[in-house]
């Protein structure tokens, strides 16, 4: 299993709603940790660590696989992006785990945790649970001085969604 390849047959999720709220919606003062104008946030369930198997049934939940290649995605675009907005990562991961993918994916930008689900409360934001653990569903906010200007949601695939991220600047900027 290669976490930087998405399979073939991945299911793909249904817009169910769970975001129609948030267009409009000022982001709340709140403290995330971090890896360290115009602001992205990619939220994603959770990075996935070589040879640990990932959550039983991970592949068949709809969304749920894709986070490393989605990262790499917004990777390989950072120096496009940055022209328009700071990139950030957000999953529940705690920090040290999310460290370890940051080094590992070589990411240029910072990765934020809210393993309390501080950013799902404020905002009403969409979760699943597997093994009993509750993750964020995949979803790309794009804020201007710290209001929800655009929302991905459902985001796939998820290696495409950095390149969606650029057409809608691209598209909004000429």
């Amino acid at each position: 299993m290669s976490l930087d390849q998405l399979p073939a047959d991945l299911p793909v999720p249904e817009d169910d709603g769970a975001c129609d709220h948030l267009l409009g919606t000022s982001l709340p003062e709140i403290h995330l940790p971090s890896t360290n104008g115009d602001t992205v946030i990619y939220i994603y369930p959770m990075t996935g660590k070589p040879n640990v198997a990932l959550p039983e049934g991970w592949e068949s939940i709809p969304g749920a696989r894709g986070c490393t290649p989605q990262s790499c995605s917004f990777r390989d675009l950072h120096r496009e992006l940055k022209q328009y907005a700071n990139i950030y990562g957000l999953s529940s991961q705690e920090t040290n785990y999310q460290q370890e993918a940051k080094s590992r994916l070589h990411l240029p930008f910072e990765l934020l945790s809210d393993h309390s689900f501080i950013l799902k409360q404020a905002l009403s934001l969409p979760t699943f649970s597997v093994e009993g653990i509750q993750r964020y569903k995949r979803v790309t906010l794009i804020l201007k001085d710290e209001v929800i200007e655009k929302v991905f949601y459902p985001v796939f695939p998820p290696d495409e969604n950095a390149d969606n991220v650029l057409n809608w600047f691209d598209t909004m900027n000429n």
